[in-house]
């Protein structure tokens, strides 16, 4: 079988990953942090149940959950991370009280050796885990169960009387009894933190979060593993220099005289593909104008610029949408690319493979508009007193937030997508090729993109949060970032060898070393989302160790912006995909400074450790997300229009402006506001503590008040390119984005008419 060990080393990659990851995930659900059936006092009044912390934590998801602060670091980022806050209340109202006792004001004003003297008692009382496994009991002392009841009523109040400076409005939650569970489901978050595992010196969360008050503070696995990281990333790097330095460049070929795609003729189910993508352009413009929005919440918690918009649109909702609508738009431009590539692989449509395209369509919408109805519903918590928030409202977890319903509606979805991309290349893969190997790993990769969302079903409404972690990773990490890279791979291969720039010979061994190296590191990678998330400390080793590597395959990012520039500039008919190549020389640049850079910035477990929860972490996830797949997917999305009629003239000086003008305001938003305001804020982590990184008090400084100001400039020009590529995605639509426009026709086309120079792609459009 030709290149045989390169499809057994694949083959053996993702074996002893999955494996591992499986393994390790087994590992995690027998070491969780305890909930406990009850918490009580030594004369045995009961404070709380396990029962009322799993009622809590579902109260927190249906107002929103990971979109109204976080929670062991993971969420949203005007809010404090709750678990941290609650940690530190709790440490301050214990020490003001011995205080007291001793006849002091409070702790801050006890003299220094007696501050040290009450933090060692401090640290003995809350590192001690009192969990009784026969019992089921937690065993509070006295002053810690005050503590209780006093930040029980402070949260309490938060919730139902609103802060504005957490961009939390008045009435989120109002029912007395679902105020108690909250409080109880932050104080077990709180509990893990500061509690030591049995047996061990370090907490339930590896001493997350920074809180120098009750000893927590870097493990010394956290250095160790660190250390290890670097040392693997340095050898990794250097390894793949070394291989690649004795391997043979390639030939570049250089283009046909004409365009492979001259005279295409389109199927009816590849004319279908484009209403998707001006979907695709709608949702990116919705996307940008509530990033805005959602932004701005940060300096006016209650409204925008005077409008009361938290009575209406909270927080929670525009920032739920925003994220959820990244991954919509991003997956159908994404999705649509294979269904308008499947016919062009094979030159076979398959019976009514139109009209499950327009039957996929529709499913599209309704889940959309359904899920984002639904979150809305949920956090105004008008969904009733049952269940109805967890299946058709918000799930509280963020990127997978969507009601259960609308997630297992979207799993059957991409079934039906996988169904009809397979049908379409089977033609295609029966025929002995030498691109054959590129249509099965497009096969497989489009199986494990319907597949892997599934990871987000294995855990359910009152599933431990720790597990709920773990899979939701296998989402975010595997799906979004590992299988859809391998998916867009593979198209972008195919692309290259259709147009005649590069062999089936050189394209598919690459691809399939490319894919090796990235999933022998990103499967296992997974863990470095979970090094505080109550795992054991040997997932911290396997996250820092493999993630590192993640970064490796970036080394040949420089090889892929120079061979795209390559293309971009070639002439004759290629310049018509000038526009499209640049796109993929922006998903170049972002892959190495957001993914590379800036991912490895927050990898290693001690920058991590006081980066957890702060801006540099969305700082990585916008350029990284839509740096590199959103870029993506509209490159694609380009790609597809071109594909479907390369003989008309486009009148590119809008997508050029939207090319330069998104760029340029990614930059801007990273160098004037996220990057500087994760900077400071990991000082101060490291300087007091997690908690006052992300406090009111800190957040709220003029310097910080005008840090976030400085996002305007940047998120004013990005909006500005997004409005461009969708005035010129129209534009093939209505013809104002082409040289010139068909004279109407009297008589209409039969859907498979040959498409030649004379049909310019607003034709082709309208005719969908």
């Amino acid at each position: 079988m030709q290149h045989r060990k390169l499809w057994l080393g694949l083959g053996a990659v993702v074996l002893v990953s999955f494996l591992v990851l499986g393994g390790q995930g087994v590992r995690i659900s027998r070491t969780l942090p305890p909930i406990p059936d009850k918490v009580m006092t030594p004369d045995g009044t009961v404070l709380l149940t396990g029962e009322s912390i799993m009622r809590g934590q579902n109260v927190w998801q249906s107002i929103g959950g990971q979109q109204v602060g976080s929670v062991w670091g993971h969420g949203a980022y005007v809010a404090p991370d709750w678990s941290a806050d609650w940690l530190h209340r709790e440490a301050t109202f214990v020490l003001d009280t011995w205080a007291r006792a001793e006849s002091r004001a409070s702790y801050a004003l006890a003299p220094a050796e007696r501050q040290a003297a009450l933090r060692e008692r401090l640290a003995a009382v809350m590192r001690t885990n009192t969990y009784d496994a026969s019992t089921g009991t937690v065993t509070l002392d006295p002053v810690r169960a005050e503590a209780m009841r006093d930040n029980a009523a402070y949260y309490a109040d938060v919730f139902s009387q609103g802060r504005s400076a957490f961009a939390i409005p008045q009435g989120a939650l109002t029912n007395p009894e679902k105020l108690k569970d909250l409080g109880a489901f932050f104080w077990w978050t709180s509990w893990v933190t500061s509690t030591n595992r049995p047996g061990d010196t370090v907490s339930y969360t590896q001493n997350w979060p920074h809180e120098p008050l009750v000893g927590n503070v870097p493990a010394s696995g956290v250095l160790m593993w660190s250390l290890a990281s670097v040392v693997l990333l340095i050898a990794g790097v250097g390894g793949l220099v070394w291989y690649l330095s004795g391997k043979k460049e390639e030939e570049e070929l250089a283009p046909p005289e004409k365009d492979p795609f001259s005279g295409m003729q389109l199927t009816p189910s590849q004319r279908a593909t484009g209403k998707y993508f001006l979907v695709v352009v709608a949702l990116f413009l919705a996307q940008v104008g509530l990033g805005g929005v959602t932004a701005h919440f940060g300096v006016e918690g209650a409204g925008f610029y005077g409008v009361p918009l938290a009575k209406y649109l909270p927080y929670a909702v525009t920032r739920s949408w925003h994220t959820q609508l990244g991954i919509f738009w991003i997956a159908t431009a994404w999705l649509a690319t294979g269904l308008f590539v499947g016919p062009a692989v094979s030159g076979v449509e398959p019976k009514y493979q139109r009209a499950g395209v327009n039957f996929l369509f529709v499913c599209l919408l309704i889940i959309v508009v359904g899920a984002l109805f639904g979150q809305w519903a949920s956090v105004q918590q008008r969904m009733g007193s049952g269940d109805y928030w967890y299946w058709f409202g918000h799930q509280g977890w963020e990127y997978v937030d969507l009601g259960r319903f609308w997630q297992i509606f979207l799993f059957v979805g991409l079934f039906v997508w996988l169904f009809l991309t397979a049908r379409a290349v089977w033609p295609a893969l029966k025929k002995p090729s030498e691109g054959r190997p590129l249509l099965v790993l497009f096969v497989i990769s489009s199986l494990a993109i319907a597949s892997f969302y599934g990871a987000g079903l294995m855990y359910g409404q009152r599933s431990h949060m720790g597990m709920v972690e773990y899979w939701r990773w296998w989402v975010v990490h595997l799906w979004v970032e590992g299988f859809f890279e391998v998916f867009a791979t593979v198209v972008m291969a195919f692309l290259f060898t259709r147009l005649g720039v590069l062999s089936p010979r050189a394209a598919v061994p690459a691809v399939l070393f490319t894919t090796i190296i990235f999933l022998s590191s990103g499967i296992i990678g997974t863990f470095h989302h979970l090094y505080f998330s109550g795992t054991p400390a040997s997932a911290m080793a396997l996250g820092a160790t493999f993630s590192a590597l993640e970064v490796v395959p970036l080394v040949l990012v420089g090889r892929e912006v120079w061979g795209h520039i390559r293309l971009s500039k070639l002439p004759g008919w290629m310049e018509q995909y000038r526009w499209p190549i640049l796109f993929f020389i922006g998903v170049a640049f972002w892959n190495l400074v957001g993914a590379g850079l800036f991912g490895f910035l927050i990898n290693p477990p001690i920058a991590l450790y006081y980066m957890q929860g702060l801006n540099l972490t969305p700082l990585h996830g916008h350029t990284a997300l839509f740096g590199v797949y959103g870029m993506l997917g509209i490159a694609l999305m380009l790609f597809s229009f071109r594909m479907m009629q390369p003989d008309a003239k486009w009148k590119t000086a809008p997508l050029a402006w939207a090319f330069w003008s998104i760029n340029a305001g990614l930059v801007l938003m990273v160098v004037l506001s996220l990057l500087p305001i994760g900077v400071l804020q990991t000082q101060a982590a490291i300087e007091q503590g997690t908690w006052w990184a992300r406090s009111a008090e800190f957040m709220q400084t003029p310097l910080m008040d005008t840090l976030r100001w400085l996002r305007v400039p940047g998120d004013v020009l990005f909006a500005v390119g997004a409005v461009l590529l969708a005035w010129f995605v129209v534009g093939l639509k209505t013809g104002w984005s082409l040289e010139r426009a068909e004279a109407p026709r009297t008589k209409p086309e039969p859907e498979t008419e040959r498409l030649g120079a004379a049909a310019p792609a607003h034709a082709i459009l309208r005719r969908r």
